[in-house]
């Protein structure tokens, strides 16, 4: 018996019992899912930061409002979640300010609904895939362990046949189970790095954008 052959880690997986394998394929596939999603995530929450510097830069070095509400519209498709939350704000404001008989507390509440709405619906997008990342990080552990504890039992029964059990007899069924164990912390892991990671990059971004909402709604009420 080639013993090095035996115990590989391809050997191990192709022959372990069909649920094992079933295990082991699902926490691959959520592994490599996870990956997915974190190179994604970096790269959002890079572009998120750097587009929310920008626009605080050009809005707080006192530039005119009109000028960066037109900016704003103009580019659309790559405006920042900051200069939209902006864009519905002002546009808002603008509108019920040309309403006759609109009181400025009236104004004012509609201008931070609007901008409240737009912010929710920023935050629901950067927050895309980060309840994923938190599933794999809670459950791969366990359906790892539920995938060794099953691999285990079914070594445990062929001992059952077999008339002296030794050392070689049961090393290779307990390889085979403890390899889901260690598949599931490899899932697991990265995914609860990265989502503690992006969960903090998404509360500061957060609460820039609600300070932002703050000083410009106190900016339009000065100005009107």
């Amino acid at each position: 018996m080639n013993v090095t052959h035996d115990m590989s880690v391809w050997s191990l997986v192709t022959g372990a019992s069909v649920l094992v394998q079933l295990v082991m394929a699902g926490l691959l596939l959520a592994s490599v899912l996870s990956w997915y999603y974190i190179f994604i995530k970096v790269f959002t929450f890079k572009r998120a930061v750097k587009q929310t510097d920008s626009f605080e830069k050009g809005f707080w070095s006192g530039g005119d409002l009109d000028e960066l509400f037109q900016r704003a519209v103009n580019s659309r498709g790559g405006a920042g979640t900051l200069e939209r939350i902006f864009e519905s704000g002002f546009r808002e404001f603008t509108r019920m300010r040309k309403q006759p008989a609109q009181s400025i507390g009236a104004a004012m509440d509609s201008t931070r609904r609007a901008m409240r709405a737009t912010y929710q619906r920023e935050m629901e997008s950067l927050e895309s895939h980060l309840s994923f990342l938190a599933s794999v990080a809670s459950v791969s552990p366990y359906v790892g362990l539920f995938g060794t504890v099953w691999g285990i039992m079914n070594s445990f029964r062929e001992l059952a046949n077999v008339a002296q059990a030794t050392l070689g007899t049961v090393a290779p069924g307990i390889a085979e189970a403890l390899i889901a164990t260690a598949m599931g912390l490899f899932a697991a892991i990265p995914a609860v790095v990265a989502y503690n990671r992006f969960a903090g990059d998404l509360n500061r971004l957060a609460t820039r954008f609600d300070s932002f909402m703050e000083e410009f709604s106190n900016i339009l009420q000065r100005q009107s």
